[in-house]
């Protein structure tokens, strides 16, 4: 006679890990254990990866990676973790480049913008700036594997000169949560990633207006910046866009809950005039009432 076949041990694990991460309140426990298990190789490692989880460490930062757009991007502990809605970012750049174009991805974190459209674009001339050092060794080889150069330092200033006026794309994931308002946040973003990637500032715009007010030296004719923010700040951001000489439009994505801003540096003669007057006129009225300006587009 023979003996019943006992349970499958990966079955066991798969329920105990389910059950621990559900207690910790992990509302998606089931595919956060498949995760888990399938990247922990003996069993004191997985129990490891799921203690950490259910202490509230981001299921990034316990992988050690993240899914974006279908790349695997590797994630350091503290280093801000792409989120999903910022792949509408991307996919609202991919149709305004080509291969080989330059791109450069400010306030880069992991460098997953910059990777991603490198691997949609099937190559580009990509360089990349972070201020958070963590944040720099991380993207290092998230935009290596893409051929791509990572420097470290504030926004535009450590970046070759020789760069200036020849960019294509700019892409800018800076940080835009108001300072008041970092507290809010959950316990994953507030307590694990570095503040640097959270805090906009008082109005949660501050890192924007110094990107706006460099982009146009930096971007070549025709070339575009793309930046994400809320809903609630897509008026003001707007306005900035235009008061720096740069053409704004307004891209949504429902689904996502994802707004994204495209500014264009024209080519056509005269512009920068015109903007400047516009700067006088607002110097003499220095709090003008935001006013979104520019074409929307919604998803």
């Amino acid at each position: 006679m023979s003996a019943s076949p006992s349970p499958s041990p990966s079955l066991a694990t798969f329920s105990a890990v389910v059950t621990r991460l559900r207690a910790a309140g992990c509302v998606f426990a089931e595919d956060e254990a498949r995760l888990i298990l399938s990247a922990g190789h003996v069993p004191a490692e997985i129990d490891a990866m799921v203690d950490r989880r259910a202490a509230g460490l981001p299921l990034e930062h316990v992988l050690g990676w993240a899914d974006f757009r279908g790349l695997r991007i590797s994630i350091d502990p503290g280093v801000f973790v792409p989120r999903r809605r910022t792949e509408f970012l991307v996919e609202q750049a991919v149709p305004l480049a080509r291969s080989g174009a330059v791109v450069v991805d400010l306030c880069c974190g992991s460098g997953a913008l910059g990777a991603a459209l490198a691997s949609a674009l099937g190559g580009v001339e990509l360089y990349a700036t972070d201020i958070d050092p963590v944040a720099v060794r991380c993207a290092r080889r998230n935009v290596g594997a893409a051929g791509g150069t990572v420097y470290a330092g504030d926004l535009y200033e450590p970046l070759p000169a020789a760069l200036r006026g020849r960019v294509d794309l700019l892409l800018a994931n800076v940080p835009y949560v108001p300072t008041e308002e970092v507290g809010l946040l959950p316990p994953e973003a507030r307590v694990h990633e570095a503040r640097v990637a959270l805090d906009g500032g008082a109005d949660g715009l501050d890192v924007l207006r110094r990107v706006t007010a460099g982009a146009g030296g930096w971007l070549t004719p025709g070339g575009s910046l793309l930046f994400e923010t809320s809903g609630r700040q897509a008026a003001t951001a707007m306005a900035i866009v235009a008061e720096d000489g740069l053409e704004p439009r307004l891209a949504e994505c429902d689904e996502l809950d994802a707004t994204v801003i495209i500014g264009t540096k024209p080519s056509a003669p005269g512009h920068r005039d015109r903007v400047q007057q516009g700067r006088r006129s607002r110097d003499r009225n220095p709090h003008p009432t935001p006013r979104a300006s520019g074409n929307t587009t919604r998803s």
